[in-house]
């Protein structure tokens, strides 16, 4: 769900941005069915979530909630981080944050006939609710995970994840700002290579 970090780590390319926001919603060797810059976009959004899933920092994370969110640890650590890069945004872009949300949303848009279908399903309420500008928001964060919540197989307890969020705010922003720009060295020094 990590949508925000995804979107900053492609760069410029509007093709590669597509590729990065769809990547979870395709899969396998399904990626060889869009145009090279999508694929590139795929291919690299995997690079980063195992780089991401290796990474001590996230992992420390990651345990401070394992015990009450179980598997979906990393998915609301992956929220936390989506949180703190809008919060702190024009520490780590030129381009407003608001600006870059629309330009996502203008690619996804006019990409509408190609999405996955869970990327076409989820985009209204990505819309109507701005869900990437809203991750800078707590009340909203609250909104969102309640609504993964619901959707969720078993129960997650993730409507409370803010709370703890809440509770723990200092180290999640420090383990964020430690991870970020390994994270951006890591996609600076990995090009991916497009299968042909």
């Amino acid at each position: 769900m990590n949508f925000l970090a995804h979107l900053y780590l492609s760069g410029s390319n509007k093709d590669v941005m597509l590729g990065n926001l769809i990547a979870d919603s395709v899969k396998g060797s399904d990626f060889l069915h869009f145009k090279p810059g999508v694929q590139q976009g795929i291919l690299l959004h995997r690079s980063i979530d195992q780089f991401t899933d290796s990474h001590p920092v996230v992992e420390q994370s990651k345990e401070r909630l394992r015990s009450k969110y179980h598997k979906y640890a990393g998915v609301v650590t992956d929220m936390f981080y989506d949180h703190f890069l809008a919060a702190n945004w024009n520490k780590y872009s030129d381009v407003e944050l608001y600006d870059t949300t629309v330009t996502a949303y203008e690619i996804l848009l006019s990409n509408f006939l190609i999405l996955p279908f869970r990327i076409k399903k989820i985009l209204p309420f990505m819309l109507a609710s701005n869900w990437l500008y809203s991750y800078k928001d707590l009340k909203m964060m609250e909104r969102f995970f309640s609504g993964m919540s619901r959707r969720t197989t078993f129960y997650s307890g993730m409507e409370h994840a803010v709370d703890d969020l809440r509770s723990h705010y200092a180290e999640f922003g420090h383990e964020f700002e430690v991870f970020f720009p390994d994270v951006v060295d890591f996609v600076n020094k990995s090009p991916i290579t497009i299968s042909k």
